[in-house]
């Protein structure tokens, strides 16, 4: 892990380029944010607001409710936008704003590394979770699933790489304990402890264990600690109870994040 003290252009240069990435990647996650934001037991969101279905159009012009274009945009389908309807979905200058600053971290971080790939690769896809457990708090398998094999099979690639700056075995074995850990709270805390948070765990174990075992406790520590004042802050504006359930993907991530980058500022 490089030290953020003092930057080479070099360096500098991967920070700029990652928030360009992030600033453009971020709009981009509306329209899965709007589809994934169902309540648990129902089926994702297939058409706008105002009825129109989100795909790709058939050679005949009919609507096909499946692609990737069903899944990858702004929160206009282009018959809302022909109509002048307002957007749906979440802010897409908040999602650009939040992946540009996560991407920009994690390259000040990481530095030219092979690992910096993965980690540009995989904030999306938590800023997005974190997006959907705000708005309902759900994290859907069809995310949590596949980022950790993603990320297994990616830090993988890179251990074998030339300048690596983490460890696979390591990252793999606190995945393995990171997920028991949430895996026992869930059991004793059902209402507190959702079993998605258990499906994410692993993948905060694989970002964590790669740099160290100091990581993943200070890492896992910082998301209970700001799960914990998140909720103090609804319950002083009078928005929650001490039975409320907090959504604690956010938290995970921003707990992740914020380890990587004390972590880079300790050089």
């Amino acid at each position: 892990m490089l030290s953020l003290s003092s930057p080479s252009p070099v360096l500098s240069a991967l920070v700029v380029v990652a928030l360009a990435l992030g600033a453009w990647a971020g709009p981009l996650l509306v329209r899965a944010g709007y589809r994934l934001a169902v309540e648990p037991e129902q089926s994702w969101r297939d058409s706008c607001p105002a009825g129109h279905p989100l795909g790709v159009p058939s050679a005949d012009g009919r609507p096909v409710r499946a692609g990737w274009r069903g899944w990858v945009g702004r929160g206009r389908c282009p018959d809302c936008l022909a109509e002048g309807a307002p957007r749906h979905g979440p802010s897409p200058l908040r999602l650009a704003l939040v992946t540009a600053g996560c991407c920009g971290v994690v390259a000040a971080v990481a530095g030219p590394r092979p690992e910096l790939v993965v980690w540009l690769l995989a904030v999306p896809p938590l800023v997005l979770l974190a997006t959907v457990d705000l708005a309902v708090q759900r994290l859907p398998d069809v995310l949590t699933l596949p980022l950790v094999v993603g990320l297994a099979v990616g830090l993988g690639i890179c251990a074998v790489l030339p300048g690596a700056g983490g460890s696979w075995p390591r990252a793999l074995l606190a995945a393995l304990v990171l997920t028991a850990v949430y895996f026992v709270l869930f059991l004793i805390n059902p209402r507190g402890m959702g079993f998605g948070d258990v499906k994410l765990a692993p993948s905060i174990g694989l970002i964590l264990g790669w740099y160290g075992w100091d990581h993943v406790f200070f890492g896992t520590f910082v998301g209970f600690a700001l799960a914990a004042g998140y909720g103090l802050c609804l319950m002083v504006a009078g928005r929650a109870s001490r039975r409320t359930a907090v959504p604690f993907g956010p938290f995970m991530a921003l707990g992740a994040l914020g380890s990587l980058a004390v972590g880079g500022l300790a050089g």
